[in-house]
């Protein structure tokens, strides 16, 4: 998020994240009435409530782009879980070997924050530009061999027959937010406000690279394909909208505070910002190993059940069975191999998520959610020409946002 502010403008980025959380909120909200229209039913998705309102290509289409949005998950995933087993490994190695720190130039004052996108110097303050220390030589490299190795660690955990030990540690997720969370604040608050009368003169003007934040966005607050899946454990059905509507807004507290305060912090200039906050710490610093080392348990629990759900979708599109051992082994291969390649070849976790965000959100937060709504307003015969262009209008918001992408150049 302080990444994606610092693509779009301090207020803008505020604003976007407001309007973007708006939209998605109301489109979820629109999934849940349709189902709830219909009568519910136990087995009744998204997917369902397509083919029986607006026909199979809507299914077959919603289908491909649930799965692109797991796919593009996996490999972010897959990248930052890399990228916190490289650091964590070196920070245990350098300890358990009597090394510290990496050696610091002389005449340089040692600082906890990272410029690495910056050899350069910015008000007489130098900005150091550390890359990682690799204790172990070029057999432990972070691009070229630790997403292998990681595929040792992680390629049997996808083929468990149950997952239900891995949802055992959903609950950690929330542990390793609040601690992500609680780490933010208290760097900030270290760090004091670091905005100049430039920065606050700028803050209101617009980036012409905002829509990598839009793109971010409708990643951030999708939830769309299993929206329906997840509303059902309701207790009470009739609350469904209210208690969306409190989740939303929590998320976007969430999102608002990490990305206002680090970016109002940051004592770099905020070019420097990453989109994987974490790299633009020294790897000595104990609070960001700490991050690390429970955001990568985190992640090697939820990637499994990530894989699950794309594997089933993609096997129940292709196959009647699920639960085929060769297909399985196979599709987890693939899977793996593909995630590897984007670690070596392409390790942008903002880009893969805004790229990814803006395609699957065009079609699950912008496009069905509106069909379906008109499609049930005409059935009841209460269509008129402005709820008509009201909802048409959002599908064309989610194609700009697509091909907007294309135009913003990140790294």
């Amino acid at each position: 998020m302080p990444w994606g502010i610092a693509m779009a403008g301090f207020f803008p980025g505020i604003i976007l994240n407001l309007l973007m959380s708006g939209l998605c909120l109301y489109t979820a909200h629109r999934l849940i009435v349709a189902h709830a229209y219909h009568g519910g039913g136990e087995n009744i998705e998204v997917l369902d409530l397509s083919r029986i309102y607006l026909g199979k290509w809507a299914e077959y289409i919603a289908r491909i782009f649930s799965i692109g949005v797991l796919m593009g998950a996996t490999i972010a995933y897959w990248i930052l879980m890399a990228n916190f087993l490289y650091n964590s490994v070196n920070f245990i190695y350098d300890n358990v070997a009597g090394w510290s720190t990496r050696p610091l130039p002389e005449n340089i004052s040692h600082t906890e924050v990272l410029c690495p996108k910056r050899e350069a110097q910015d008000n007489n303050t130098i900005i150091i530009y550390e890359k990682t220390y690799d204790a172990l030589g070029p057999a432990w490299d972070l691009r070229n061999t630790v997403p292998v190795f990681l595929a040792l660690l992680i390629f049997p955990l996808l083929n468990f027959n149950s997952t239900t030990f891995f949802t055992k540690f959903n609950s950690l997720g929330t542990v390793s937010i609040i601690y992500l969370v609680i780490f933010i604040l208290i760097k900030s608050t270290s760090w004091g406000i670091n905005m100049d009368q430039t920065e606050w003169a700028t803050s209101w003007v617009i980036q012409p690279t905002f829509p990598a934040l839009t793109g971010m966005l409708a990643m951030s607050f999708f939830i769309h394909n299993i929206i329906i899946s997840v509303m059902k454990n309701n207790r009470n059905q009739k609350k469904n909208g209210r208690d969306l509507t409190i989740a939303y807004i929590l998320v976007t507290l969430t999102y608002i505070i990490v990305g206002v305060a680090f970016f109002i912090c940051f004592p770099l200039p905020k070019s420097c910002i990453e989109d994987n906050l974490l790299n633009n710490f020294q790897k000595w610093d104990g609070f960001t190993i700490g991050a690390r080392i429970v955001l990568l348990f985190q992640l090697v629990t939820v990637y499994p059940l990530l894989a699950y759900m794309l594997r089933v979708q993609l096997l129940s599109s292709i196959c009647k069975t699920v639960s085929n051992r060769s297909l399985v082994l196979v599709i987890n291969l693939i899977l793996v191999f593909i995630c590897i390649l984007f670690a070596t070849f392409m390790p942008y976790v903002g880009t893969i998520i805004r790229y990814t965000g803006a395609l699957s959100g065009f079609i699950y937060v912008f496009t069905l959610p509106s069909l379906l709504h008109l499609s049930i307003l005409k059935k009841e015969e209460k269509l008129t020409m402005c709820s008509l262009l009201i909802h048409l209008s959002i599908p064309v918001i989610g194609i700009i946002n697509l091909i907007a992408q294309f135009f913003v150049t990140d790294h």
